[in-house]
């Protein structure tokens, strides 16, 4: 137990790097864009600075559910997940809390789906977090420019 324990944290830990350098190269290429929100009242600039930080976030999960089935295939002994395309399902609904129960890991496996769920719920509040702090951002920036009218 022990062991799956540690090897969980090692990937939480993985994933956890990735989520923090994808969102924060994110944010720095924002703030070079759009210093000081400069341009963010505009409605399409707005737009398409919503869209595309939603596409990134959506991106950087699905490459942390990828490190997470690569995980499980390179893990899990013989019989566990058997080819990528199942790993990936068993990692998206894992990840997102989904957990439609049609695949389930081994007994002394399951705890590391526990794991992974958990750091599905802490990385997606993350995102969440990320989401509202641009969407605060942009109505700023347009409630700056409607006062100066």
């Amino acid at each position: 137990m022990l062991r799956i324990c540690l090897l969980g944290t090692a990937i939480v830990a993985i994933t956890v790097v990735m989520h923090a350098l994808g969102t924060t190269a994110w944010v720095a290429y924002l703030g070079r864009r759009f210093p000081g929100g400069k341009g963010l009242s505009h409605m399409r600039n707005a737009l398409i600075v919503l869209t595309v930080t939603v596409i990134v976030a959506i991106g950087l999960h699905t490459l942390q559910i990828l490190v997470w089935a690569v995980s499980y295939l390179i893990l899990l002994p013989e019989g566990g997940l058997q080819t990528l395309e199942e790993a990936l399902y068993f990692s998206f609904i894992t990840f997102t809390s989904l957990g439609y129960g049609d695949i389930t890991l081994d007994v002394g496996w399951r705890l590391l789906s526990g794991i992974e769920a958990l750091s599905g719920i802490l990385l997606l509040g993350w995102t969440t977090a990320l989401i509202f702090a641009v969407v605060q951002r942009t109505w700023q920036a347009a409630n700056k420019k409607d006062n100066k009218q």
